[in-house]
């Protein structure tokens, strides 16, 4: 069938000056990953995030900055991580590949984050870290949650992916914790070709070896060396934090996707407000349809990577209206990030036990409409009003 609005695989279009920046790079970078782009995109992020800087590291994609977060984390036997059910798989599995064992929390039911109150719920003797989901773009209740990491001595994580640029009493989101991932995947609002990530660490000493991790341990020769060929280019060693040794990997950001990511941090917070104010719109014009349930923020804590609803009246409805948008007006809605507790792959590892009523609650309801930046005006009035109607046809 036709489909006159589809969920994009792409967020955003590219001005012509993002291109141009493409073009000047691959012309002139040299080399081509590992260069001063790279220093340049990690000193501007840095900036942009209002935290020290050196302390953002550039990676191939979100889901590396993930695997070198849980490697710092050095989780030891029977070590837990508290980590949301809703969100998607991502955001756990790097911990648990280094040794650490999930826990899953609620999230509050409105603004689909976990809380303060959900955390501490399930935090044991055992658990060594939290990882803090701003899923959809909004900011969780950041300022609650590092008060009771630190009161307890557990390291905090944010998983960034989907909040890049949003703020919590102008604060931005990934800048609160020990560490913070950013992902600039294709969906996401700022995207560096397809895929992209950064890491940010807040301890010196961790960040001192992000370089030897995310690049095959290379390292330079601790002695001077009268013939800088003798006995080779470069050292490759083990990083070391104290005694333990950590495995690097290679997770490098190409010179190119630097250049565009610098360059696309000119117009993020525009491009979050825009998204902003075509989903307070849409919202709004829902408002006599009690039917859908959105998270309405009309601040920047919110830049509204995703547009997502949950259908009051149930699961059998909320697949009548997706089916009818689909099949009758061609407007493709989704259903995403079924609670991990419930994947095959979790059960399979034994990590299937959960009590987060919310969000299965939630993700049996929920409806996510396509949201791209680059969505016509014609298209976003047309996907209004057919919501409208089918919404009315459905009661």
């Amino acid at each position: 069938m036709d489909i006159r609005v589809n969920f994009s695989g792409r967020s955003i279009r590219y001005t012509d000056e993002e291109v141009q920046t493409v073009v000047e790079a691959m012309q002139n970078a040299e080399p081509l990953t590992q260069g001063k782009y790279m220093q340049a995109f990690e000193g501007k992020f840095a900036r942009f995030q209002g935290v020290e800087e050196g302390s953002c590291f550039t990676t191939v994609n979100g889901c590396a900055a993930l695997e070198m977060s849980a490697q710092l984390c050095r989780f030891a036997p029977g070590d837990e991580f508290v980590i949301p059910s809703h969100t998607f798989t991502a955001s756990c599995y790097p911990y648990i590949k280094k040794g650490g064992r999930p826990v899953w929390a609620d999230i509050d039911r409105k603004t689909r984050v976990v809380t303060a109150e959900s955390i501490e719920k399930v935090l044991t003797e055992k658990t060594k870290a939290v990882v803090v989901v701003h899923l959809y773009g909004y900011v969780a209740d950041m300022p609650e949650i590092v008060a009771l990491c630190r009161e307890r001595g557990i390291l905090l994580i944010e998983d960034t992916a989907q909040a890049i640029g949003s703020t919590l009493r102008g604060q931005r989101a990934g800048s609160f914790g020990d560490m913070a991932i950013f992902s600039f995947h294709s969906h996401k609002n700022l995207t560096t070709l397809g895929e992209g990530g950064m890491l940010y660490v807040r301890d010196p000493a961790l960040r001192g070896i992000v370089p030897m991790l995310r690049h095959n341990g290379h390292c330079a020769y601790e002695f001077e060396r009268p013939d800088y060929w003798v006995p080779a280019m470069g050292n490759v060693d083990m990083p070391m934090l104290g005694s333990d040794m950590l495995y690097p990997n290679n997770m490098c950001l190409g010179e190119i996707e630097c250049a565009l990511g610098a360059k696309m941090l000119d117009r993020i917070d525009s491009i979050n407000a825009e998204k902003r104010e075509r989903a307070i719109r849409f919202i709004d014009g829902l408002a006599e349809f009690p039917e859908l349930r959105f998270h309405r923020e009309s601040t920047a804590r919110h830049n509204y990577h995703l547009l997502v609803a949950e259908m009051t009246t149930g699961p059998s409805q909320r697949d009548r209206f997706i089916r009818a948008m689909y099949e009758e007006k061609g407007i493709k809605c989704v259903v995403q990030y079924i609670p991990l507790n419930r994947y095959d792959f979790y059960k399979r590892l034994g990590f299937a036990k959960a009590d987060c009523p919310n969000a299965d609650a939630f993700f049996d309801s929920m409806v996510s409409f396509p949201f791209q930046h680059w969505m016509s005006e014609e298209d976003f009035s047309y996907m209004l009003e057919m919501t409208r109607e089918v919404l009315s046809s459905i009661r």
